[in-house]
């Protein structure tokens, strides 16, 4: 045998026999002596199939910053640059919608065929974007690659959580961190690259921006396949909460169709009320489905009850709004006011990137150290909460030092806030709602991204014309200012054609297509670059702001002791305390039902005149002790057995003196009625 696949073994039987039942209404069960059995992976094996994870995680995280700085040249060689929010909302809405799917049918199903199908779908979908034809093309397949990408993040992290006990988990999470800080800076400079280069091998450079996904996606597809074996699930009955899926879509759609739409539409037009009206509808149907489906729900809503899924939920909304919506402003920022360009303004990004891998690895040390988790989420909220507030007093002359030191700081803050939360929720709920506990939580932080970006987009740039108007206001008294004016250079160059008619009475230049700025002479730029910042400091601001309601919740958020075994293995402890109360309730019916028979039994034996009524007489009174005894002694369990020998052969004395009492007073009353 094989090296790799003794290991693959020694993993399997780590989390359990690899045994299931029929697809049965109840589970097979499963022997006492197999929890004893069960021993966590080894260092190297969880390494492995980290790699393999890594790798999916490594797809999703690059997709969301490399398409960003790229679209714009996709968008002028399709001929549809006013189209390129549809390629981006298309992505968004299938995965997001999908998050939460793959969580709760991965719990039923297993992880591993739905991890390898999420894989294969975000390939596919690279690969027929890399060869569209037209931005409608592209929106579709984006929208079957982000089907995919909704599987990628959510269930890396609940392999994980299959694999390693709670406390051991944190540690090991700071891979995945890690994965997402770098790619939130290679993929600016990788999209910067290939959206630069006009061809290679033959092919349009942008192309390669969804193209370099299909060796990555068929490599990951050969790790996960060869490393990745958990025992199956024991397979039982469920219904798949399909009224729930259509109303979660209904719900979704309209919303986040408005929240990337919005801007364009109007908050307030035709198409954003009927948009609210949908989705408000959809959410309603969708509570009703998820009330009607129980356990089978896409989203079970008994988890609410769970007061550290309840305010992790919450918390994950809060700071994702903080995080996602601050977060998008900043490349904004390098690119205009600073004037970098997209490969820069991702460099500029490292000391962030380098914050949140430091802080991630600390938390995870430490956590497995001690097993305290919750100061992380306080204590990286208020580091967010005051680096949010320091960037907010960005200027366009801000020396770059600083603005990597207020980015470390936000990074740690970032990295300690991130996996702690979902650690905690993790180990709040039961091991067989892993999968749907981990999704939901990802679900509610990408849906406080996508609103926080939205609305803080929607401020950034209704604010900006006014601040730009006021900030050439006070520019115009400026000596420099009417130099520039006077300048026969400037007025000779056509780039400062659109400032200089603009202050002669005309339109001004339209923000949507800041590129003239960069072309502008410095004096004309410097009232737009002013007003911009000013912007850019006011959504900074209210990001500050909504994170110290992020510090209150994490305050609230309830400290559980860390579990001590993995996911699988609660799993199985948790089937195994099912089969013994299956079996304990099955003891005790029949019990009860042994001492109706022998009531019956005793009463037929009697002549028709001296039959008793059920709990009449004596005899009666024995079947119903009977009864209760065997109830009691089923339900003493199998690891109290021995010590209930003694008190259970006492009542069996009793039990035994009581049928004698019983017998006398018949035969007593038998031969009082012989004599009359």
């Amino acid at each position: 045998m094989s090296q790799h696949t003794s290991a693959d073994a020694r993993i399997a039987s780590a989390a359990g026999p690899e045994t299931g039942s029929p697809a049965t209404g109840s589970p097979a069960p499963v022997g006492p002596a197999s929890a004893p059995g069960l021993h966590a992976p080894t260092h190297r094996e969880i390494l492995t199939i980290i790699g393999g994870l890594m790798i999916g995680m490594f797809l999703a995280a690059l997709d969301q910053t490399i398409v960003a700085t790229s679209i714009r040249t996709i968008g002028d060689d399709l001929n549809g640059l006013s189209l390129q929010a549809w390629v981006t909302t298309a992505y968004l809405l299938t995965s997001t919608i999908a998050t939460p799917l793959y969580g709760k049918l991965s719990d039923i199903y297993g992880r591993k065929p739905f991890y390898l199908g999420a894989i294969v779908l975000f390939v596919a979908g690279s690969l027929l974007s890399g060869t569209a034809t037209s931005m409608y093309e592209l929106a579709l397949f984006r929208g079957l690659q982000g089907l995919g990408a909704g599987g990628l993040m959510s269930l890396a992290i609940t392999i994980l959580g299959d694999l390693v006990a709670p406390r051991e988990r944190a540690r090991y999470q700071a891979y995945f961190l890690a994965v997402w800080g770098t790619s939130s800076v290679l993929g600016p400079v990788v999209g910067g690259f290939f959206a630069g280069t006009a061809t290679i091998f033959g092919i349009a450079g942008w192309r390669w921006v969804f193209l370099i996904n299909v060796p990555l996606g068929l490599l990951g597809i050969l790790v996960i396949w060869r490393v990745l074996h958990l025992p199956p699930l024991r397979k039982v009955q469920h219904k798949i909460d399909w009224p729930g899926a259509l109303a979660l879509v209904m719900a979704l759609v309209p919303l986040l169709l408005i929240a990337e739409q919005g801007r364009t539409w109007g908050w307030t037009s035709t198409s954003a009320l009927a948009c609210y009206t949908v989705g408000l509808v959809g959410i309603g149907l969708f509570l009703v489905a998820e009330i009607r489906a129980g356990d089978d729900a896409i989203l079970p809503l008994r988890l609410f009850s769970t007061r550290t899924f309840s305010v992790g939920a919450i918390a994950n909304v809060v700071i994702g709004i903080g995080m996602f919506g601050g977060l998008a402003t900043l490349p904004l920022y390098l690119q205009i006011v600073r004037g970098l360009s997209p490969t820069k303004a991702g460099l500029a990004l490292i000391p962030f990137t380098l914050g949140i891998m430091v802080a991630s690895v600390v938390a995870g040390q430490t956590t497995a150290r001690t097993g305290r988790y919750k100061v992380f989420p306080v204590g990286g909220t208020v580091l967010m909460a005051l680096g949010a507030a320091l960037f907010s007093r960005l200027t366009p002359g801000t020396p770059m030092p600083e603005f990597f030191a207020y980015s470390v700081l936000f990074g740690l803050g970032l990295g300690f806030v991130m996996q702690p939360l979902v650690l905690a929720v993790q180990n709040a709920v039961p091991a067989r709602d892993m999968g749907v506990a981990t999704s939901s939580s990802l679900f509610f932080r990408q849906m406080g991204g996508t609103l926080g970006t939205a609305v803080f987009l929607s401020v950034l740039f209704s604010t900006v014309g006014g601040n730009i108007a006021a900030a050439f206001r006070t520019a115009a008294g400026t000596p420099a200012f009417q130099a520039a004016l006077a300048d026969p250079a400037v007025k000779a160059d056509p780039a400062n054609a659109p400032v200089l008619t603009m202050l002669a009475g005309g339109p001004a230049p339209s923000i949507d297509n800041s590129s003239f700025i960069s072309a502008l002479d410095p004096r004309l730029a410097q009232p737009f670059l002013d007003g911009f910042a000013q912007s850019v400091d006011q959504v900074l601001l209210i990001a500050a702001v909504i994170l110290l309601a992020g510090i209150v919740l994490t305050v609230l958020l309830p400290e559980l002791p860390l579990r001590t075994m993995s996911g699988i293995q609660g799993r199985q402890q948790e089937d195994q305390a099912a089969d013994e109360a299956l079996a304990t309730q099955a003891a005790a019916d029949a019990a009860v039902a042994d001492g109706a028979e022998a009531d019956r039994a005793v009463g037929d034996a009697l002549p028709a005149d001296q039959a008793r009524r059920p709990g009449d007489g004596v005899m009666s009174a024995i079947g119903g002790v009977t009864a209760v005894v065997a109830v009691q002694a089923a339900q003493a369990g199998h690891g109290r057995r021995a010590q209930r020998v003694a008190p259970d052969e006492t009542r069996l004395a009793d039990l035994d003196t009581i049928t004698d009492t019983g017998a006398d007073l018949d035969t007593d009353e038998k031969s009082s009625t012989d004599r009359r």
